[in-house]
């Protein structure tokens, strides 16, 4: 099975082979004293281990494989590194190893107790995208919280990690950082790659240059986008690899967009995305590229240094306030460009604001409070989480049907880690949840 010395690795960690199973070759007794450090790197998978054979007590590393004959086939017995091992586990033990030095290594068979080979062959074969549903329902709510809340700190700690590289890329300049996140996030999932793309093709100092100017903040947007070089080839009412068709025809703010940017590109020396890489099928009309460019355009331009603002703001009304932002006229009567569409104020709605909240402002306050060492900052972030109201997506309907409710966006984004950190991998041996399961019956 998949795992196999992985979860022998689980078996010994947590102690959970037969009371009084292991004993060496020769038939000696040993007993455990301390399993050692887990160790996920090259070298011994533990280190400083101790256990007593007969009256003498052994302190090294241990190494475990399915069969005693990996040892050499994984080349331990040529290799310094493997000098210190006192005790060597596996689940089939066949002919006597020796270290580099030659010296003969005590061995141990290590029994998978049938329990818990069952349970685990059940959640890593499970066909099911949360191996665990149908016993999530029976654990103790207390165990369930207490979890949800480690994998929430967890999931902001990996968005923590990426926002320092990014900071490093952008020689620590948190204005950059936010407005690259902020237009990543702006694509909603399906197309949030090519909106960090957009991001990371038109450095903010631009737009901020042309912040008294919308019009020129949306030329710069729409024309790195590619989403203004229409008959280009000549051709009426062709689009690139496709037609404008029903997204209707070119017009006069178009066409003045579009020689806007030709302007700007040549001033800034600019390389512009190809508009096909943003997808439209299955997407509603207020959620068009074009809709959302011309919402992150009149916020950029309306907002200044946004992300100074963020940091000013206490309460959610306050900080969703911030994205209550109107685009430019023309994008009250359309959704993409030459086709009219009934008239609308244009503003993002209110779930749309939220994850805004939820995928940008909460993990940016999180990694500057931990960049800055300010710890107010971390709690603000957590804090709005569980002000904000739970997602609505696939992954938080699967685990409401199998009995697990969340009460806020704190405990959606942290179903979000668990399946995708645990589930999706099958990394259930590193889940706590799985961990309960698989020690018990």
């Amino acid at each position: 099975m998949p795992y196999k010395e992985e979860l022998l690795h689980y078996i010994w960690k947590f102690r959970l082979y037969p009371s009084g199973s292991l004993e060496t070759m020769d038939g000696q007794e040993i007993e455990v004293i301390d399993p050692g450090m887990h160790n996920l790197h090259a070298g011994p998978d533990f280190f400083n281990a101790k256990v007593r054979i007969g009256n003498k007590v052994w302190a090294g590393d241990v190494e475990i494989h399915r069969s005693s004959d990996e040892w050499e086939r994984h080349g331990h017995h040529t290799d310094k590194a493997y000098n210190s091992v006192i005790l060597h586990l596996s689940e089939r033990v066949g002919k006597a190893i020796k270290n580099e030095k030659g010296q003969q290594i005590l061995q141990c068979r290590l029994p998978v107790p049938d329990e818990v080979r069952k349970n685990a062959d059940y959640l890593i074969y499970s066909h099911s995208a949360v191996p665990c549903r149908d016993h999530l329902s029976f654990l103790p709510e207390l165990f369930i919280r207490s979890f949800l809340g480690r994998l929430a700190i967890e999931r902001l700690e990996r968005k923590t990690a990426d926002i320092f590289t990014h900071l490093d890329r952008f020689h620590q300049s948190w204005d950059e950082v936010f407005y690259v996140l902020l237009t990543r996030n702006f694509g909603f999932g399906l197309n949030s790659d090519v909106f960090e793309r957009l991001a990371l093709s038109l450095p903010f100092k631009y737009i901020r240059r042309h912040g008294d100017n919308l019009f020129q903040v949306e030329a710069l947007l729409f024309g790195q986008a590619g989403l203004l070089e229409d008959l280009v080839t000549g051709r009426p009412g062709e689009w690139g690899t496709g037609r404008l068709g029903d997204r209707g025809t070119v017009d006069d703010y178009f066409l003045k967009l579009r020689q806007e940017y030709h302007f700007l590109k040549n001033k800034y020396s600019l390389i512009p995305l190809e508009g096909y890489l943003f997808k439209r099928m299955r997407v509603r009309p207020p959620s068009f590229p074009e809709m959302r460019i011309a919402q992150l355009a009149a916020l950029l331009q309306s907002s200044g240094r946004l992300f100074s603002l963020v940091l000013e703001q206490q309460e959610v009304e306050d900080w969703m306030s911030l994205f209550r932002i109107s685009p430019s006229p023309y994008w009250r009567t359309h959704y993409s460009f030459g086709k009219q569409s009934p008239e609308s104020d244009g503003q993002l709605g209110s779930a749309s604001r939220q994850i805004l909240l939820i995928n940008t402002v909460a993990p940016v306050l999180f990694a500057y409070g931990k960049k800055t060492t300010i710890e107010s900052h971390c709690d603000r972030a957590i804090h709005l989480l569980e002000l904000l109201k739970p997602e609505k997506n696939v992954i938080v309907s699967e685990f409401c049907e199998a009995g697990v409710i969340p009460r806020n966006a704190f405990d959606t984004q942290a179903l979000i880690q668990l399946r995708r950190a645990y589930c999706d991998p099958r990394k259930c041996l590193f889940c706590r949840i799985g961990h309960r399961l698989l020690s018990h019956s």
